[in-house]
């Protein structure tokens, strides 16, 4: 699905990069349009293809799964066309030396946005397309099986893909899965596969020892067959790992969970220049957010709060109050609730769009914090959590952030369960950490806030 994304995305890259050309051309003429191609002011291409491409991600018209309709798929394209055309007239207001002209800028996003209109469709088309459909057996019938059959029944509207039926092994506990999607025995898998037209085996033994089925699978292997274990499948599709089939092996030999100091160190750089940068832009605004929070009731304007780090160090996090003065003084240590009554108006409004987060700039540019990673939790729930979730401390091996992968991905948690579930989500961003990813939660934390999503 990744790939499939990326492709998406990288085909509306060249898009916005040929439309920015056909304006000028329309605008200026062949022989100008050629020389300001090469020669014309820097960052003024990527500009406009940058914006292109945040809008688009932002109004989600990456999300194929929710914008099925064509109709919707275009009133939504236009939509961000409409939002990228202000925002570029007024970036071109601001620095006049990248303007490019209103007629070929208009011209421009009108180019891109028919292209992106029909490129989406064709993707869309595409998509659906039965030729495309990755068809794939479950291997089980037990729980774990089941679980796997519903998650890619649940995944069909995001992935291409079918399950054709489970595959049964002697002496494994059934009856989980209905007996009429059981389509044979693990003995004649390899004529299952043929029949089927399976590209993919899906293994979902809860036990293996003894029942697993080494020979057919090699079999199917060396033929082209793609096989991947349940954890896996889990984390394909869902973007998060499934902590309830994790063993120490596993975390082991799994793919992943590596750091180079090169990467360490450059992600450490880019935390301390965007975080300068950042600071620059909102020390304006914290005056106002000041006089707000001090209108809005007594106290002071800055709230401390002990966080626990990497390595399980804590450290003092900073953030703007948003809740009435000692607000857990009869309560001690709690979670924060929907509507929770501690909270102030302003400071309700504030938790929305992630004001009061402003000042961990400071904990970033300290080294406290970095500005993408696991959240920092309360000591008080680190101790209970690590007694109730397995491989909970296994957050701590990383800086933790201002916004991370479970914050864009899931509501806000305000239990176990709530903390386990974002478990998952933070060891998937832990294995999986890079560049790439850091720069998707950046761009899916603008969408968050720009929504008003998971604040409490």
């Amino acid at each position: 699905m990744k790939r499939k994304l990326m492709i998406l995305m990288g085909g509306d890259v060249l898009l916005a990069l040929l439309a920015f050309y056909i304006g000028l051309l329309v605008r200026v003429g062949y022989a100008e349009a050629r020389a300001d191609m090469v020669s014309g002011p820097f960052g003024r291409l990527p500009l406009f293809v940058f914006t292109l491409f945040v809008v688009s991600y932002v109004l989600e018209n990456y999300n194929i799964a929710k914008h099925r309709s064509k109709k919707e798929m275009v009133t939504n394209i236009l939509f961000g066309g409409t939002v990228s055309f202000v925002l570029l007239s007024t970036q071109f207001f601001l620095y006049p030396d990248l303007m490019i002209g209103r007629g070929a800028l208009i011209i421009a996003v009108m180019v891109f946005v028919f292209f992106q209109s029909f490129w989406h469709a064709v993707y869309i088309i595409g998509f659906d397309h039965p030729y495309l459909t990755e068809r794939m057996i479950v291997l089980g019938s037990g729980p774990l099986a089941a679980k796997i059959g519903d998650l890619v029944h649940a995944s069909r509207s995001r992935f291409n893909h079918m399950l054709t039926g489970y595959v049964s092994c002697e002496r494994e506990a059934g009856g989980a899965v209905p007996e009429g999607a059981i389509i044979g025995h693990a003995d004649d898998l390899r004529d299952i596969v043929v029949r089927e037209k399976v590209s993919k085996i899906i293994v979902a033994l809860s036990e293996r020892r003894g029942i697993f089925p080494l020979r057919d699978l090699l079999t199917c292997k060396l033929n082209g067959i793609e096989i991947v274990d349940a954890p896996a499948f889990f984390e394909q599709v869902t973007d998060k790992l499934m902590v309830e089939s994790m063993t120490p092996s596993w975390l082991i030999f799994a793919t992943g969970f590596r750091r180079t100091a090169f990467f360490t160190v450059a992600k450490r750089g880019v935390d301390v220049v965007l975080s300068v940068c950042a600071m620059a832009l909102v020390l304006p605004l914290f005056p106002f957010i000041a006089l707000l929070v001090k209108l809005d009731s007594p106290g002071p304007v800055f709230f401390s709060q002990v966080r626990v780090g990497k390595r399980e160090r804590e450290f003092v996090l900073y953030k703007f109050r948003t809740m009435c003065q000692n607000a857990e003084s009869t309560t001690g240590a709690v979670w924060a609730q929907e509507n929770d009554p501690r909270l102030r108006s302003i400071g309700r409004f504030m938790r929305k769009c992630r004001l009061d987060e402003l000042p961990q700039l400071y904990n970033v540019l300290r080294g406290d914090m970095s500005l993408v990673g696991p959240r920092p939790e309360r000591p008080e729930f680190v101790e209970k959590l690590k007694e109730a979730i397995p491989f909970y401390s296994k957050r701590h091996f990383v800086q933790p952030g201002i916004t991370g992968w479970a914050q864009v991905s899931f509501p806000y948690g305000a239990s176990v369960d709530d903390a386990l579930e974002k478990l998952r989500y933070e060891l998937y961003y832990i294995k999986n950490m890079s560049p790439i990813l850091d720069t998707i939660i950046v761009l899916q934390t603008f969408k968050v806030v720009f929504f008003g999503r998971g604040g409490r």
